[in-house]
């Protein structure tokens, strides 16, 4: 090939896939310092990017300028480059792009794919290369979409469209997914939970949720499709599930609007009263406490007919966990971690300890 894949507004540059793989080696097991940004084509990307009004509308120009491409045989996938720069390309799967790439040769489709992904150093039509990759299924394929997958903020949705693809994209998937935070995190555990549940589930019930409140939008799919219930009323349940029990069952009953809660998960009964019945044999600490508090605040506040149980069953329930609060080891274990000039304990103490009368919480704690 004769085209240079750097040679841009600003010169030769390094490649995206480049990119992500220099900082992946310098962070091997964690996601990328800030999604790996600034990315090497930051400079052609500080104005506004262009953006299509109608939905329906979206990746219509991209389409165009792929199938102009394509009907030219003698074209190179260098030409490419940097040919999406002022179009709007779509970070989510596209019908009209995706259809560009069924009307063409699939081995060029795939070989353009390619090129583009490891080779081009402008965001969008590494994008496109993705979009083409993400309508075949070759397995040769997968290491390039893994690597530039480590981008999650921007390619991740594309990227787990293209490993669900693949008969062996689960594992790539899972890697990833361990390797991304934020929205990126979102897109690949979604992806677990419909593509690879059977080779993931001991992740996705364990290390899914990684603490940010993006977690809440899939949070009720993990429990859902990695079938918490059946895994927390196991009588041997190890530690790091149910500890992942509890931080499931925190964001569930808290993100309205985000994702499924509480209500919307038939189990929940089940799993509530399988988790407080782990947490009697655990070694409490404050996490631990703060996460059973937690839970307990919440069903004491609940409907007890949205959640399937009548009023005093609703009661002994919330009576379980006040149990194991209240004893005197936990309450000691919370106290000594305890900080009432950390403004989220504080906040606690003054809301949910005050609530459940909980002894840890002196009355100084609750002073407003």
């Amino acid at each position: 090939m004769s085209e240079t894949a750097g040679r841009g507004p600003l010169g030769d540059q390094l490649s995206l896939y480049d990119h992500a793989l220099r900082l992946h080696h310098l962070n091997p097991e964690a996601p990328l310092p800030r999604d790996g940004e600034p990315y090497p084509d930051d400079e052609q990307h500080r104005r506004k990017s262009p953006s299509c009004d109608d939905p329906r509308r979206r990746g219509m120009d991209a389409a165009a300028t792929l199938d102009a491409y394509f009907a030219r045989a003698e074209a190179g996938p260098g030409e490419l480059t940097w040919a999406f720069h002022e179009i709007d390309v779509p970070i989510h799967r596209n019908e009209h792009i995706a259809a560009a790439a069924l009307r063409a040769d699939r081995e060029r489709v795939q070989e353009t794919g390619r090129w583009l992904v490891r080779n081009s150093p402008d965001r969008c039509s590494v994008l496109i290369g993705l979009a083409l990759l993400a309508t075949g299924w070759a397995d040769d394929d997968i290491e390039l979409i893994r690597i530039i997958g480590l981008l999650t903020d921007k390619f991740s949705p594309l990227a787990a469209d293209a490993l669900k693809r693949r008969r062996d994209g689960t594992d790539a998937l899972l890697w990833l997914a361990q390797r991304a935070a934020g929205w990126g995190r979102v897109y690949l555990v979604e992806a677990l939970c419909t593509a690879g549940v059977r080779r993931a589930r001991s992740w996705l019930l364990r290390q899914a949720c990684d603490g940010d409140y993006l977690n809440g939008y899939f949070a009720g799919k993990v429990a859902t499709a990695a079938h918490l219930h059946e895994a927390i009323t196991s009588p041997d349940a190890d530690d790091e599930l149910i500890d992942h029990s509890g931080r499931l069952l925190g964001i569930m009953a808290d993100c309205g609007g985000m994702g499924m809660t509480w209500e919307g998960y038939p189990p929940i009964r089940i799993v509530l009263n399988a988790y407080v019945g782990h947490l009697v044999g655990q070694t409490p600490n404050l996490d631990r406490y703060l996460a059973a508090a937690g839970i307990a605040d919440h069903l004491a506040q609940a409907s007890p007919d949205r959640l399937a149980m009548t009023p005093d069953h609703r009661e002994r329930l919330v009576d379980r966990y006040l149990a194991v609060l209240r004893r005197a080891e936990w309450s000691e274990a919370a106290q000594a971690g305890f900080d009432p000039a950390n403004d989220f304990f504080a906040w606690f103490a003054r809301t949910v300890g005050y609530r459940l009368r909980l002894p840890v919480f002196r009355e100084s704690d609750v002073d407003e």
